[in-house]
């Protein structure tokens, strides 16, 4: 039967600095992996939020084709003055040029 040996005191020095060194990679790595699901987390919501802008947007792009397609029924073809509240039919102009000619 073989015998117990004891480690020198350098031997046993090294095992427990290989072992407290392979055990804080091991805590890095895990908080990478933190990281990187926390980034991929972010990432899901900044793309959800990306998502629901564009409803949005493509749902005022509807209501601005409604509200044109309403006042054009309603006033004709022709343009909006903002400042005055006012609205210029398209052929306005044309037959004001004519007075000019």
């Amino acid at each position: 039967m073989a015998k117990n040996k004891k480690f020198t005191k350098d031997e046993l020095e090294n095992i427990v600095k290989l072992r407290e060194s392979n055990a804080q990679k091991i805590t890095e790595f895990g908080q990478i992996e933190l990281e990187i699901l926390l980034a991929k987390q972010r990432l899901d919501a900044l793309n959800q939020a990306k998502i629901n802008l564009q409803n949005d947007y493509n749902a005022l792009q509807q209501q601005e084709g409604d509200l044109i397609k309403d006042l054009n029924d309603k006033y004709g073809a022709g343009t909006v003055d903002i400042a005055s509240g006012e609205f210029i039919p398209a052929n306005w102009l044309f037959d004001n040029m004519l007075q000019y000619l």
